[in-house]
């Protein structure tokens, strides 16, 4: 396909707002320093409330939509844009991608290939649309005239996971289409059913008779049932149809263990409805609309396919799902019996996360939605309550280390999943004797020097995210011998990591790398403070030295006044060495970066360094069309195309001839693309750090690049499809909300950097959730679900001089320390807030 022919398919849908100037071309086309123009009226609309962004049939909108809208690691299953459900990846296939499929390309991927692979990116090029292995749908009677619920005047789909709200509009009447699997922060049992639930509200102004039918067929076995040997039985039930293959060999061991051995349930939780099961389940309701009354029917479709292997981890058994149910119609009846709360609680944390919020629409669905990642087959949860995960879709398999710890939503919305995982996994199967810890666990046993960083940083973030301190007791032993490995990778003591270990970037690099550096000093700083928890206080010491002296060394010698740099190996040097040099790398604070995603408080960089480093990136890194700089730079995987914008991994704004040392290095193109997790990741840190604007236009560029008129905006690819690394998007959430927490200290705090004066939007804790609001005179902490035990509360807000604290209608003493803008209250007691009973905090000046 040629290049002219992506240019006029993927042009950027704001392209009269949002444009490009490149400057030095004629001069130096190789590496140019890529200047924005932004219209300011569009940069003013992304500070907007605004609405749910919503997709229109009318506008050719709707195709690619693939909203994951199962249980959390049940499999697959897409929501498209018309409300169908669509993909069915519950099979145990595991194939790469969403669809395995290449496309034909215009030059070379990666040196090597002529062609884009699911892990090159090929599903971003040409989004999957349309694969329906089981036909499924509705159809509607309006007083005697059938029609498909497709068939609607108009559909508008709100793209607002874990619920999407699909409406059809006919010339009689409104049809409102909710759908969901049961999606409960803090509660990943009651999230992992393999089910979708389907909740449609009928209205109209006049009266009108309907007959609503729901079908599904049953493709149970869908690989392994042939005709000759194997027949499909559906079941009526009494509320529902039961869908399951059988063998004609009564004792056929082998087709009972196949990956697609399994059944489906399709069922209505209404009063009433007919049931038929031949040749489709089909269901039927039948009612009569009154003028400006409301009618509401919920549907059911589940799955039990539960035969889930790999290879190397086979004693960690089937899936999850099993431990709890044996069948799918267990599975419709556990919803049927617990409707009532898992739907509201579903719907609730829906309302509270879009809808309660004063931040920008855009952004928390940005923000939000690839947790949805959770929901592919990118995620499994076996019998054992092991947690497993590809990177993307079928790509590398192990939970990679170096990969996974930049997704922060997970932590935040199940941290009881990843608990589990740093204990069973990290400092379980993947730990050594030596303290090092196995990036891929079973898959490869070698140390990642990120992954070890970023592991550290999550042991701590689990345990901030803890109600007590007995996950930090328990694997604290463990914990500090991994630390101690990190350590040890300084070979010259001069607290700069600099052992030649493997990276996300697929290398194994020499020398003094800042992002290296800087993770590895966020890592043992928060070591220090765990150190401090555990009352280890020689070693807190020696780690708080490590990054004193450490620190120092990287702003001086890694600082090139500008941006932060890569020393190469003294000895290697960097002639025939791949490495980024003096290229403008965008990891290169990222240490900085995850030390606000658990609120160290101290800085891990200077404040000053770290910010002209954030300008470095957005002056020579992001542009608003690669396409110019593509048309240099070549063997890139496709993640962005011309005409769309991006943060770029790697320039070269030193024009260097050999800038990574080599040429020919596959790995060198990997500087040339914009992945999306790298750039979340920046997103975060500029929002930390007071670089709102700039944080904001890189998110909606992101956003804008996954529109729906030209790929699914629930699939963000990188090395395959829903990538892992893109759950580094919730982390621009926090750092927006400027959220801390310590669930063992019961300390919380905000410092919203968006409309702080008139604020508002959700929280997690250890267990529960809720709502921070903020205005001129008063704060408010508010749970909706479950408790949340406080001592401690810090706020930022100018001009306050006072605090008083209420707890309900009881006013709770407290002491307040207020400096600058940063009020921090200690409570002379413990306070329990639950639902129904805020903590208010007046604000006087």
């Amino acid at each position: 396909m040629e290049r002219r022919t992506f240019i006029k398919n993927t042009s950027l849908l704001t392209t009269a707002l949002l444009t490009t100037r490149f400057d030095s071309w004629a001069n130096n086309a190789s590496d140019p320093i890529l200047i924005k123009r932004l219209d300011p009226a569009w940069v003013k609309s992304l500070y907007e409330r605004g609405i749910p962004t919503t997709y229109l049939k009318s506008k050719d909108e709707l195709q690619f939509i693939g909203m994951p809208v199962g249980g959390i690691m049940c499999g697959m299953v897409y929501l498209g844009g018309d409300g169908r459900l669509w993909l069915w990846d519950v099979f145990n296939k595991n194939q790469s991608g969403v669809v395995y499929k290449n496309i034909p390309w215009h030059e070379k991927i990666q040196f090597t290939f002529d062609y884009a692979r699911p892990f090159d990116g090929a599903n971003y090029v040409e989004p999957v649309k349309d694969v329906r292995p089981i036909e499924q749908g509705f159809s509607i009677k309006i007083n005697g005239v059938e029609r498909k619920l497709i068939d609607a005047d108009e559909i508008k789909f709100e793209a607002t996971y874990p619920v999407a709200t699909v409406t059809y509009l006919f010339k009689e009447l409104t049809v409102v289409l909710k759908a969901y699997s049961p999606f409960i922060p803090l509660n990943a049992e009651d999230s992992a059913l393999p089910a979708t639930i389907l909740s449609y509200s009928f209205e109209s102004t006049t009266k009108v008779d309907v007959e609503f039918t729901g079908w599904f067929e049953n493709k149970s076995a869908i690989y392994s049932a042939n005709d000759a040997e194997y027949y499909r039985v559906n079941e009526k039930k009494e509320n529902g149809v039961f869908m399951y293959a059988k063998s004609y060999n009564w004792a056929d061991e082998t087709f009972w263990h196949a990956p697609d051995y399994g059944n489906f349930c399709f069922a209505s939780l209404n009063e009433g409805d007919q049931i038929k099961e031949k040749p489709l389940a089909t269901i039927t309701s039948s009612f009569t609309l009154q003028p400006s009354s409301k009618k509401e029917l919920n549907y059911v479709a589940a799955w039990y396919f539960p035969n889930l292997t790999f290879d190397k981890i086979k004693s960690e058994g089937g899936r999850h799902y099993k431990k709890r149910f044996k069948s799918s119609v267990e599975v419709v009846k556990y919803i049927n019996d617990n409707f009532k709360s898992l739907s509201e609680q579903t719907l609730l944390w829906t309302n509270t996360w879009y809808n309660e919020s004063t931040l920008p629409h855009w952004f928390l669905e940005r923000t939000f939605l690839n947790i949805s990642t959770l929901a592919t087959t990118t995620c499994h949860w076996f019998e054992s309550g092991r947690f497993y995960a590809w990177e993307g879709i079928g790509s590398c398999p192990g939970t990679c280390n170096h990969v996974w710890q930049y997704a922060q939503a997970v932590g935040r919305i199940f941290p009881a999943l990843e608990r589990d995982t740093r204990e069973r996994v990290d400092l379980g199967a993947g730990m050594f004797d030596d303290g090092h810890i196995g990036f891929r666990a079973e898959y490869d046993t070698s140390p990642a020097v990120d992954g070890q960083a970023g592991r550290i940083l999550d042991i701590y973030r689990e345990h901030q995210m803890s109600a007590n301190d007995e996950f930090l007791k328990r694997v604290w032993p463990k914990t500090k011998h991994a630390i101690e490995y990190l350590l040890i990778q300084d070979t010259n003591n001069d607290g700069m990591t600099d052992t030649q270990l493997e990276n996300t970037l697929d290398a194994k690099w020499p020398g003094e790398i800042a992002w290296i550096v800087g993770l590895s000093l966020a890592a043992i700083k928060a070591s220090a403070i765990m150190a401090d928890e555990m009352r280890d206080k020689e070693f807190a010491a020696r780690c708080n030295d490590y990054v004193t002296k450490g620190k120092a060394n990287m702003e001086k010698l890694l600082f090139n006044g500008e941006y932060f740099i890569h020393r190469p190996d003294a000895i290697k040097g960097r002639d025939g060495v791949l490495g980024s040099y003096n290229t403008c790398h965008i990891d290169q604070v990222y240490g900085q970066s995850w030390a606000f995603q658990v609120g160290i408080p101290e800085r891990i960089i200077d404040k000053e360094k770290t910010i002209s480093a954030l300008k470095a990136l957005w002056k020579y890194n992001f542009t608003t069309d690669v396409g110019p700089y593509l048309a240099e730079h070549h063997g890139g995987r496709p993640y962005a195309l011309p005409g769309e914008g991006g943060m770029i991994m790697n320039t070269n704004p030193k024009n260097e001839e050999a800038p990574y040392g080599v040429k020919d290095a596959w790995q060198v193109t990997y500087f040339h693309e914009c992945m999306s997790g790298f750039e979340h990741q920046v997103a975060s840190h500029m929002m930390a750090e007071g670089m709102v604007e700039e944080s904001l236009i890189l998110t909606r560029t992101i956003h804008d690049r996954y529109h729906a008129k030209k790929r699914n905006p629930f699939n963000e690819v990188e090395c395959s499809d829903h990538y892992a690394r893109a759950m580094a998007s919730y982390g621009t959430f926090i750092t927006a909300c400027g959220f801390t927490y310590h669930g063992p200290k019961q300390e919380i705090g905000f410092a919203p950097k968006l409309g702080a004066d008139n604020f508002k939007a959700a929280f997690t804790a250890a267990e529960g959730w809720g709502t921070f609001s903020q205005a001129k005179k008063e704060a408010k902490i508010e749970v909706k679900s479950g408790k949340v035990e406080l001592r401690r509360i810090k706020l930022e807000r100018k001009g306050v001089k006072k605090v008083e604290v209420f707890w309900g209608s009881e006013k709770i003493e407290c002491s307040t320390t207020i400096k600058d803008n940063s009020i921090n209250i200690s409570l002379t007691r413990s306070i329990l807030v639950v639902q129904g009973v805020p903590l208010v905090f007046r604000l006087m000046s």
